[in-house]
This record gives C-alpha cells, structure tokens and sequence, in this order.
C-alpha cells in the first residue's frame, strides 16, 4: 500500500516514526514549511521534517497543498491512502477523496467530543477522568468523518498537558498501525459519528493563559495543567512578571479562606498557600520568575521573603 503522510508537530512526528518502524515507509511526507521561533525568530523545522529527513523520506514543504506546484507531484506519486495527523491545513477535495483508500486522520480526543484544533487541551480544562485517540476517515467537514477505531486512557486529575500529549500521541500511532494494517486487507469498520453529540474545540485565546484569581481552585488547576510544562500560566506579585507552572489542591488548602490572590501563607514541601474564589485556596508548586529557570514554590517564596497578607494580581 503507497501511503502519503501529512503531519507538522510531535504528535504527527511520533505517528510518521511508528508507520516506519513498521515497514510501512510513505512513499512522500508534507508538512508545513518551517517557521520562525524562539527570542530570535530563528526558522525552525517541524517535528515531522526532522523525522523525514533522518529517514532519507520525500519531502514537501507547501505553503497551501491546493497549490497546482504541488499537486502535480503528488499525481505522480499516486498514493493508495494520505494519513493526515495534526497537519494543519485545509485537505482539498482532489486529495480527499483521490486516493483508493481515500484519506484518514488520527485525532485526539473520542470523537465526536472536541472536534478542533485543541482536543487535549479543552479535555484537561474541563477536567475529564478519560480522554482517548480517534482514527477516522476524512470527509469535507473538520473532524466529521466516520470513525475507524478509538482507544481511552483516564487521565490523572493532576496529568499536565505535556505528559498527557506525548501518552495520547503514542496511544494514536499504534492505533494508526492497527488502522493501516485493517484497511489494507479490508477488515477497517466505518462507524458514522453521532453528530448530535458532537462538541467544539477550538484553538486556545491568549487571555485564557492570564491567571484569573476570581476563578474557582478547580478551574485554576486545570488551566495551569493545559499550559505546563510551558508556557505555563501569568501572574503579577509587587510588579513582577511571573509564571505558575504546577499547583496543588487538597481538602486542608481549599477549606482556607481569604480575597482571591492573597498569600495565606507557605507549607513546607509544598508551595504557596493562594487564595482564590468560593472561599477556597490553591497551593503553587512550581512557580517561574519571568526569564529565569522554574523553581519550586517554597524556594521562590524563600527568595521574595513572601508572607501572609501579600497579593498576586490579576495579569493586565
């Protein structure tokens, strides 16, 4: 079977390196073409062209796939199927549906819950005890297409988006690798989506990484959770830029009361006991001074001289 893959971060990265690994080597990988990053805008590759290159894979870089100068390519390759995995544009109806297997998706959530850009995310935000991955085939909407295969996980109430993105990005290559496998000798289900059931998720607002201290502990948490290990969550405390990238919740610090934002005080091998709505608290694990290294709550607070009665303020 020819397989063409399209893909750009990590998660598609970990799909391409597993369907190599299983003696299905595409005939042509597509990914985004590379983008500037970091303090210097230096043009970086994506997770996906590394991996290509490292294998000696065929390589396209379009900045739109409908561009004729790739389309002629691609018919001459002529693939029996296209993996598309977190590639992030639009697949046009030639690609679609021109293949003899047409094209199917790798997607991480249970579908069809968090159809969009940010399925991870909007799981651990709303705090969900199970998540999962999805194969699925394509068709013209986002992430409407009738599914394949789905795997669940739970996930950990404390789980960060860093380890629960690389868990599910395994989890969704090895599925990948039962799909592929089933497809090929005719033994893939077609399971239409309960479009009635179905929920949005959509790429995450900048505001949502400005701590809110007038929100609940549970939401906090969760938000800290979907911005760690980075970028992580912004707080002001006396002026200061900083980042929260881990909290704490137990009974003892949510039966403590006081205005959302003022320090209740620090517990030892924990962190920063914080006040914030519903007459609750959260207690700040890790925290990181803007352009410094993460340290522990405990230790930043040592180094501030943090006490009782001191505020964090709302980011502005």
């Amino acid at each position: 079977m020819r397989i063409m893959f399209m893909g750009t971060p990590e998660f598609a990265a970990a799909c391409l390196r597993k369907v190599i690994a299983a003696g299905l080597p595409p005939v042509g990988v597509v990914t985004q073409p590379d983008r500037p990053k970091g303090r210097g805008m230096v043009q970086h590759p994506s997770e996906v062209k590394i991996v290509a290159l490292k294998n000696q894979l065929p390589l396209w870089q379009p900045e739109s796939i409908s561009d004729p100068e790739f389309l002629k390519p691609y018919q001459l390759l002529q693939p029996d199927l296209v993996v598309v995995v977190a590639f992030g544009q639009k697949i046009p109806d030639e690609i679609l549906f021109g293949p003899r297997f047409g094209c199917i998706n790798v997607h991480g959530s249970l579908l069809p819950k968090y159809r969009g850009a940010a399925p991870i995310q909007w799981s651990i935000i709303n705090g969900d005890a199970e998540t999962g991955v999805t194969t699925m085939y394509m068709d013209e909407g986002w992430d409407t297409g009738d599914i394949i295969y789905q795997e669940k996980t739970a996930v950990d109430p404390d789980e960060n988006f860093g380890v629960l993105y690389s868990r599910l990005a395994q989890l969704g290559a090895e599925l990948l690798i039962k799909t592929l496998q089933d497809i090929e000798n005719g033994k893939a289900p077609r399971i239409p989506q309960n479009h009635s059931l179905a929920t949005k998720a959509p790429k995450l607002k900048d505001e949502l990484q400005k701590i809110n201290w007038n929100d609940s502990a549970v939401r906090i948490h969760n938000l800290v959770r979907v911005f760690a290990p980075a970028p992580g969550m912004e707080t002001i405390l006396n002026g200061e830029r900083l980042k929260i990238i881990e909290t704490f919740r137990d009974d003892g610090a949510e039966s403590q009361t006081g205005k959302p934002g003022e320090i209740l005080g620090i517990i030892k091998n924990k962190g920063i006991l914080t006040a914030v709505s519903e007459n609750t608290a959260i207690i700040l694990s890790k925290v990181q001074p803007l352009g410094k290294r993460v340290m522990s709550g405990v230790e930043f607070s040592n180094g501030r001289r943090l006490h009782p009665g001191m505020y964090f303020s709302n980011y502005v």
